[in-house]
């Protein structure tokens, strides 16, 4: 005599087995060819998901660029001119020559330099730092040195300082922009790999009230501006902002950087703390 278990088991079976076929049935019926050519390109990309294309990860991308005769081989930052010409081969596309950039810290407000008004104890998370009254900097334009932009580069290509600022790592930094996307307070910016000079600030505070919050915060005082021969500088909301690109094919010796009065701008140097260049 069958036991209930022993038929319950078969009865289990049964059903799985069916439930099984079903599916394969479906599976076969209703499947949607992919075109071969979207692994392909997908395997050629630099597998860093940072969605520096526009696209969510390499895969979205692929897909895009193989099915849309209008996306743009040369949108994978990260893969620069090399990746850009092997999707273009690959697509039947013409890649226009992708600008190298890296990514730049716009201050130099550190634990030294920066006020604070008072001691945050929480997440340690910008992001979640800057809902408390913007942050703990009298700077509401500053950094806030908690490193999720180290957390969530793809490339590990930052590292945070002692100084409470993030550092760039040359190297390894692909200019993918994912840094710059995840900082509430927009300090992380990308700058053509040619620039002579950045401005390490972000303040658009009025000169007495940005140094008051920090000793190197630019003042907007157009001392820089005016030492430029080219017009590579303008001073935009109290800050002074320089054109990467006028800068790069023009200047041969960095005048601008003599008569600042906070040296908040300084030249391009790579790989160190802000406000450490030389």
């Amino acid at each position: 005599m069958v036991t209930t278990s022993v038929m319950i088991f078969i009865v289990l079976v049964s059903l799985g087995l069916c439930f099984g076929l079903i599916l394969a049935f479906a599976n076969k019926k209703f499947a949607i060819e992919v075109n071969p050519l979207i692994h392909i390109v997908e395997d050629v990309l630099p597998k860093g998901q940072c969605g520096a294309c526009g696209y969510a990860g390499c895969q979205a991308y692929a897909e895009a660029v193989v099915l849309n005769p209008d996306v743009s081989p040369n949108l994978c930052i990260p893969g620069k001119d090399a990746i850009a010409k092997a999707v273009a081969e690959l697509t039947g596309k013409k890649a226009d020559e992708v600008e190298p950039r890296i990514a730049q810290v716009r201050c130099a407000g550190s634990n030294e330099k920066a006020v604070k008004t008072y001691e945050y104890d929480g997440v340690e998370d910008c992001v979640a730092a800057n809902l408390l009254f913007s942050g703990d900097k009298a700077c509401k334009y500053g950094c806030l040195g908690l490193g999720t932009c180290v957390r969530n580069c793809p490339f590990n290509a930052m590292a945070m300082s002692e100084e409470g600022l993030p550092i760039i790592k040359p190297e390894k930094c692909t200019g993918c922009g994912k840094c710059e996307t995840v900082c509430p307070k927009q300090v992380i910016t990308m700058m053509p790999l040619g620039a002579m000079v950045r401005v390490n600030c972000n303040s658009k505070d009025k000169g007495v009230v940005a140094k008051k919050a920090c000793s190197a915060a630019c003042i907007g005082c157009s001392i820089c501006a005016k030492q430029c021969p080219y017009s590579a500088i303008r001073i935009e909301n109290n800050l002074a902002v320089v054109d990467s690109h006028i800068c790069a094919s023009h200047c041969s010796e960095t005048v601008c950087l003599t008569k600042c009065p906070t040296k908040a701008i300084r030249q391009a140097v790579l790989g160190v703390v802000p406000g450490k260049e030389n």
